[in-house]
């Protein structure tokens, strides 16, 4: 009797050892800038999609690109929000970050960048703008987008002139106060710019491959955590379709993480966020190649090195 005990408690053991462990949960850090694009991962989180999918997603906030970068520098995050020119960047030296999918692209109806006059400043058009100094943060897809919007309108690089005011709400006073003439703004502080007496003068709807933005995770957490990332990227779809059915029922996420201005809660319009979908090998070039204009890289990581469709659902 003794020994039948303990071969049951033997087989017991060795069942116990045989079954398989359970999964570890997985988990990813993405560092947040408090913009528009963030609208479909707030509502993935607040609707349990992330969980659904057996995913923990830990938001940290950013308040600056800056700050977000030294989050990412310093492995403190897997992935951010971030754009062609910033991976260019960040991808000189060797491949660190990846890109899995479009944030937010520009559309023919909803501009992500607009470059504004002031409103005194009597300027119409672009060609109103040569010579004349554009208030922007310089090295970032915001002087990108100026750039090849102008040049687009048919200025030369010569007539386009910039000048340094890294901090949005600074950009937004001077251009109010006529101090600068000129500004590149992205929407919906673009559109807040408009409402106080900003002019418009370009935007992206004419060039919607030039103002996008992107999600882009760690090099080594794409090696690492590929299903982690499909199951984000997942999470992420579900979210994007019911946003872009039902626009008006985020106002809550929208004000309560800052992601709209205020004053124009209520009245701002979202524009439609993209579908799964990852930025071109020509859009990658064209960013890679105003980089080596402006003297930011010599080189960089390939497109496919850079890009990945393979986690989209």
């Amino acid at each position: 009797m003794k020994r039948l005990s303990l071969l049951i408690v033997l087989a017991a053991l060795l069942l116990g050892a045989c079954a398989p462990a359970a999964p570890e949960p997985m988990t990813l850090r993405l560092g947040l800038l408090p913009i528009l694009e963030t609208l479909p991962l707030y509502v993935a989180q607040s609707q349990g999609y992330f969980a659904a999918e057996g995913l923990q997603v830990e938001f940290i906030p950013a308040a600056s690109a800056a700050e977000r970068d030294q989050l990412m520098q310093a492995g403190q995050i897997d992935g951010l929000i971030n754009d062609l020119v910033s991976t260019v960047l960040y991808n000189r030296d060797g491949v660190r970050v990846v890109i899995v999918r479009f944030a937010r692209t520009a559309t023919s109806e909803d501009p992500a960048y607009r470059i504004l006059a002031s409103g005194d400043s009597g300027f119409t058009r672009a060609q109103d703008l040569a010579g004349v100094p554009i208030g922007l943060s310089q090295g970032t897809v915001i002087e990108y987008v100026t750039d090849r919007l102008l040049q687009a309108e048919g200025l030369a690089p010569e007539e386009i002139q910039t000048v340094a005011v890294p901090k949005i709400a600074d950009r937004m006073a001077l251009l109010e106060s006529g101090e600068l003439q000129a500004a590149t703004l992205p929407d919906p502080l673009s559109s807040l710019a408009l409402q106080a007496g900003a002019r418009l003068i370009l935007d992206d709807t004419a060039h919607p491959e030039y103002g996008t933005s992107v999600l882009a995770f760690s090099k080594a957490v794409v090696d690492q955590s590929p299903r982690a990332i499909a199951a984000f990227l997942r999470a992420v779809e579900k979210a994007t379709v019911e946003v872009n059915a039902d626009p008006s029922r985020w106002a809550s996420l929208l004000s309560d993480n800052k992601l709209v201005p205020a004053p124009l809660m209520g009245s701002y319009e979202l524009p439609a966020f993209p579908l799964a979908s990852v930025p071109t090998e020509a859009q990658y070039a064209d960013a890679l190649a105003w980089a080596m204009e402006k003297g930011l890289v010599t080189t960089s990581a390939t497109y496919a090195e850079s890009v990945n469709a393979g986690f989209l659902p």
